[in-house]
């Protein structure tokens, strides 16, 4: 029963990590209660499975919407800020950062409830030097935050690139799945090194999480910007929620 729940967990998250991101909201609390692990082995085996889903998410979405070419040149920042998160994790409590991720949250949240079309434009990006510099410091900035925090990270990403490249929904999804397989590569590889990984849990969760993760990503492809959109706002009020209760009982 145990693994059954996990593997459902992991399905459930891959599903939610390919249409919007927050899949860690639903397999590290099951993780954590069911297996009895430290909460580190929990987020470490989180990531396997996560980088893994995102990963086959964003192979889909790039054979099918296609990415820019400064797309790779964000994920390998986002790579390298995210390791620095993951060392620093320590040095910034969680209680610091969940009341600012909160008002930030609500803020995205009345933004595209209040504009509704917003993500929903036609044709191609709009690219510039410019435009690529704010992308590039985008992937700094929400690497840094999810090797560090974490929770609302895809959504982070979709709606900064939506706003820097002036684009549809649907391709800051596609953008926004590499540069995550990139951010939960760099934290993983910390928690590798720190040996925090429980592998055969690991690998068995990483099958479902991708199985999961297709499903997802064709959701997405079907459903379009207007999924997306329907999403985040239902990401918003979880998230708020989770951190809001985290908040209350620190």
């Amino acid at each position: 029963m145990t693994v059954a729940l996990l593997a459902a967990a992991a399905f459930l998250a891959g599903w939610i990590d390919a249409v919007v991101g927050g899949g860690g909201l639903v397999l590290i609390p099951v993780l954590l209660s069911t297996t009895g692990m430290a909460p580190a082995s929990a987020l470490a085996t989180n990531k396997i499975a996560a980088v893994t889903g995102t990963a086959s998410a964003a192979l889909t979405m790039v054979r099918k919407v296609g990415v820019p070419r400064h797309t790779w040149l964000m994920a390998l920042v986002a790579f390298a800020l995210s390791a620095c998160g993951a060392l620093a994790v320590s040095l910034i409590p969680a209680s610091v950062i969940r009341p600012f991720i909160i008002v930030l949250l609500l803020a995205v949240g009345v933004f595209v409830a209040l504009k509704p079309s917003f993500g929903m434009q036609e044709g191609e990006s709009v690219v510039t030097g410019r435009r690529v510099a704010l992308g590039v410091l985008l992937a700094a900035a929400v690497g840094f935050y999810d090797g560090i925090f974490g929770p609302g990270t895809g959504m982070f990403l979709i709606m900064g690139l939506t706003a820097i490249f002036s684009q549809a929904f649907l391709r800051s999804a596609a953008m926004a799945k590499v540069i995550n397989t990139a951010t939960n590569l760099g934290a993983l590889l910390v928690f590798i090194a720190g040996g925090f990984v429980v592998w055969k849990l690991a690998l068995a969760l990483a099958v479902a999480n991708v199985a999961g993760a297709q499903l997802g990503a064709r959701t997405v492809l079907a459903g379009g910007s207007k999924l997306v959109r329907a999403a985040l706002l239902i990401l918003v009020v979880v998230l708020c929620a989770r951190l809001g209760w985290q908040e209350l009982h620190a």
